[in-house]
Formats: C-alpha cells, structure tokens, sequence
C-alpha cells in the first residue's frame, strides 16, 4: 500500500538523512570518484597508433620494431605492415590512414616530394624535414644506417666479366637480362634514370616483379643484374656482389621514422618512444636482422622483439 511506503515521518525520512551525512562525512570518496572520471576519459581519448610499413622486409621488420616500441611504452598499436609501395605508404600517412612508418631520405626526395637528386647527405635531410614539416608531417628521429639500392649481380659472372663498378655492366649490357622491383623501374633514382647517367644501353628490357622474388630469380639464373637494398641479407647468404655507385647517381638514403604531428594526442608517451630509438641500429646490424627473416625464416615479430632488447636500456 502506499501508506507503508511514505517517507515524510521521523522513521521514515531517516535513511535519507542517512544517506545526506555520508556524503557529507565521505569528501574523500567524492574526491576520488571525480579523480577516476578524469582519469576515464583521458583513457578513452587516447587511441590506438596505426602503424604501416612498405612490403618488404626491412621496412615491414622496422614497422614491427616501432609497433613494439610503442607498446612497450603504454599505447595502443594498430599494425598496417606490409601495406604497400613508397605512395601507398606516404597516401595513407597524409590522409590519416597511418600514424607512422619507417622511410627513406632518398625516397623521400626523389620520389615523393619530386625534387632533384642531390648526393648531399646532410642538404639532403634538412629538405626533407622542412618539405615534411609543411605537410603536417615530423621527419626523424634517424634510425643510424643508411639502405641505398644496390645494384647486384652473381659472384661467378663479376669474376669472369671483371664487373666491380655500375659502369662495368657496359661490357655485359648486350647480353646480360635485367630484373627489377616495380617501383625502381618507375622511379625517377631508379632504373631509366641509372641507364642515363651510366649511359648504359641493354638489350633487353627489364622483368619486372615483387623485389623480394629478384634475388631468387638471380639466384637461379632467370636474370642476370638486380637492385636489391644494401642491407639486404641476402646479398652474403647467396654469395651475391654489389657493384660499386662509381659515377654517384643514387642520393643518400638514410632511414627515419615518419610521424603525423598530432601522434602524441593518441599516446602522450609516444614521441619519447620513437625518439629512443634514434641511431639504435647501424647497417652491420640490419643486414643480420634482415637475414633472420629472409635467410633464418624467422617472424618479424620475434626478430624485433630481439632487435628491441640490444636496445632495451634507453630510456622511454
């Protein structure tokens, strides 16, 4: 009945004057709800980082190594690896799509920001960093090694040919089959610009395929010169030869971790992540890191987890 349930006598209305003296009497639990709203949404502000890398296995081992890097500082990763070419890679980090991913001065350059090449290492990462400052993007922290193309050939043909130089393969151009990445087809530091400045004319037109397939088909003979990367493990594994930039045509490609400006609004501890990881690898120790996952068939994963402890001592 309704009269049993009313709350307006003296026996009544006391669990509501109860219910008043222990708010008053409890500031401390108010203090404390109140400290863990704050502490709520700046939790649910902070979203997850999304990380790309290009598909090959350097820049797809470097990528893990940032993921990595920044979970191990508190934030929340999303992984994009593998994603694609050098533009699928820079579209997607002007758009939003990604966060950060590892890139090449070089790259960055040439194929990017479309200016001239230029062999000045240091001119070379101050107008990249300006040229990415202006597209709302952040140029560093440098990694500590550079991976410049490399153009390969088998040991037994730079014996028998005397190939030592990029300028030798004028002896071989009549015969010798070339097979390239797209992209360094395409590129304008790649292959049409390499013929011009070595004057080099082959016979036959490169094959074009995925880069991680040409040492495999140089291996067995299918061609016969390739441009692989500098670090590549594989260049030792196979008992490969790297032909020497005599006339200086590729510019300098030092590797550096990508950013947007606002990725320390989805995780304030994110900036100091990266830049711990400023100079921690040299190139000695890339090709190893890349022969783990190439030549050992490793995960990337584990290969980095692996990479990170040598470097596990820098502070976050």
């Amino acid at each position: 009945m309704r009269m049993a349930t009313r709350t307006t006598g003296a026996t009544g209305s006391q669990p509501v004057e109860l219910r008043r003296v222990r708010r008053a009497e409890s500031p401390s639990l108010q203090i404390a709800a109140i400290a863990f709203l704050f502490l709520f949404c700046a939790c649910a502000r902070e979203k997850s980082i999304v990380v790309g890398s290009k598909n090959f296995t350097e820049s797809v081992l470097l990528g893990e190594i940032v993921a990595q890097r920044l979970e191990s500082a508190g934030c929340k990763v999303d992984r994009k690896l593998d994603l694609g070419g050098t533009l699928v890679c820079d579209k997607a980090i002007a758009s939003g799509d990604l966060d950060v991913y590892p890139e090449y001065s070089g790259t960055a350059l040439t194929a990017i920001l479309k200016k001239p090449i230029s062999s000045d290492r240091a001119a070379v990462m101050e107008a990249v960093a300006s040229e990415y400052a202006k597209r709302g993007l952040r140029w560093g922290p440098p990694l500590g090694f550079e991976n410049t193309f490399a153009i390969i050939v088998r040991r037994a043909d730079a014996e028998q040919h005397g190939l030592r130089r990029i300028s030798d393969l004028a002896k071989v151009a009549d015969r010798f089959r070339p097979g390239f990445g797209y992209e360094f087809v395409e590129r304008p530091d790649g292959w049409s610009g390499l013929q011009k400045h070595y004057g080099l004319q082959f016979a036959q037109t490169p094959k074009t395929m995925d880069l991680g397939l040409t040492y495999r088909a140089l291996a067995a003979n299918s061609i016969d010169v390739i441009a692989g990367n500098s670090t590549d493990g594989l260049i030792d594994a196979l008992g490969l030869v790297v032909l020497e930039d005599d006339r200086r045509f590729f510019p300098p490609y030092d590797t550096a971790i990508v950013s947007r400006d606002d990725l320390g609004e989805k995780c304030a501890a994110a900036p100091n992540a990266l830049g711990s990881l400023e100079n921690a690898f040299d190139e000695a120790a890339m090709r190893r890191l890349n022969y783990a996952v190439d030549g050992a068939k490793r995960s990337p994963s584990d290969v980095a987890r692996e990479a990170l402890a040598q470097v596990s001592k820098r502070p976050l």
